[in-house]
């Protein structure tokens, strides 16, 4: 794991604003070719793991890994529409993206929001849980009852962070609107349209080929796509030398370059998750489009000297779980042994 070396490295806001400006033009024919070269692939295997069902339901497994990393990179896309950097042209991005939204059951005009106030405050103490994963710090922590502290540590604990929570996630808790969202009309109505046409799609797709086959081709998908998905969100925040400060103290220019990663992801991997490897750049300027992340990273070495994981070294920031204010690094439940002392 390699970090910046100081935050003196870090251009000014002047100075990276004038870098990323060239990167930030979409090409219509690159995004077209990726919409084609994505959702045509996904189609056909989705097809391909239906007919395995008459075979082998252990080859109908093994075809929904790669119709997962499909259906991520098809998230990345409505991603890219949702930070208007698909398309020039905004209708073409809400059109795109909302269909994107219905296969990734994930409502377009209702995550573009919430994720806007990501980008807005990532690594501020102060607004933490709003679009991201959420983190104590060890002071937090320590101040909860052993309830509080048991949930928590459930909440954190791989299987259910990484597995049944984002489950979940996509497949029931987007399907309603938060109350805190009250305020929030297209985007609460994006819920509603986007459950119609997910219905829609499970009763058609059911009365041609059944409901039992449906399920049994796509459940396996959601539930890789979903674990594929909130790994690499988990893992270009959360890491020992990432950024968190209090609103007063915060930097976007930091914390896009501090407290966001750069995966080095194999490049069949870094295809499926369409370069949102180079996250520290994606935070830095969301306005460019996935296909020119990695040239922009390379031509500048000003946003090089960021924190670099690999799918080895990330391994190690599965149990980092809290955030310590007095060493600014995430530690584990089980450094608290060590740290308890100095924070009763």
């Amino acid at each position: 794991m390699n970090s910046a070396s100081s935050s003196r490295s870090i251009p000014d806001k002047a100075a990276w604003s004038t870098l990323v400006a060239k990167y930030q033009t979409t090409d219509t024919w690159k995004s077209a070719w990726q919409v084609v070269n994505t959702f045509i692939p996904f189609g056909l295997v989705w097809y391909l793991m239906y007919l395995s069902l008459a075979y082998s339901y252990w080859l109908t497994l093994a075809l929904a890994l790669p119709a997962a990393g499909l259906l991520v990179r098809i998230f990345i896309i409505q991603h890219d529409c949702g930070h208007g950097s698909f398309f020039n042209s905004r209708k073409a991005n809400d059109f795109l993206g909302s269909i994107c939204g219905i296969l990734t059951l994930t409502p377009y005009h209702y995550w573009r929001k919430s994720h806007a106030i990501h980008h807005a405050s990532a690594g501020s103490l102060e607004e933490r849980g709003v679009g991201d994963i959420y983190t104590m710090t060890v002071r937090e922590y320590l101040q909860q009852t052993w309830w509080g502290q048991l949930k928590y540590r459930l909440y954190r604990h791989p299987l259910i962070l990484f597995i049944l929570a984002p489950t979940f996630l996509f497949v029931v808790l987007y399907r309603f609107p938060l109350i805190e969202s009250k305020s929030w009309k297209r985007e609460r109505a994006s819920v509603h349209w986007t459950n119609l046409a997910i219905a829609g799609v499970i009763i058609g797709l059911s009365f041609i080929i059944g409901f039992k086959s449906f399920l049994l081709i796509q459940l396996p998908i959601m539930v890789l796509a979903a674990t594929m998905g909130t790994w690499m969100f988990f893992i270009q925040h959360q890491f020992e030398d990432t950024y968190y400060t209090h609103r007063d103290d915060w930097d976007y220019t930091l914390a896009a370059l501090q407290g966001s990663s750069y995966y080095q992801l194999p490049k069949v991997l870094q295809w499926f998750t369409g370069n949102i490897g180079f996250h520290h750049i994606h935070h830095l300027s969301p306005r460019i489009p996935n296909y020119r992340l990695q040239t922009c990273h390379e031509e500048n070495p000003a946003f090089q000297q960021v924190v670099v994981l690999t799918l080895w070294t990330s391994l190690q920031s599965i149990f980092l779980s809290l955030w310590d204010e007095e060493q600014n690094k995430l530690v584990s439940f089980r450094n608290l042994k060590s740290i308890q002392p100095a924070k009763a």
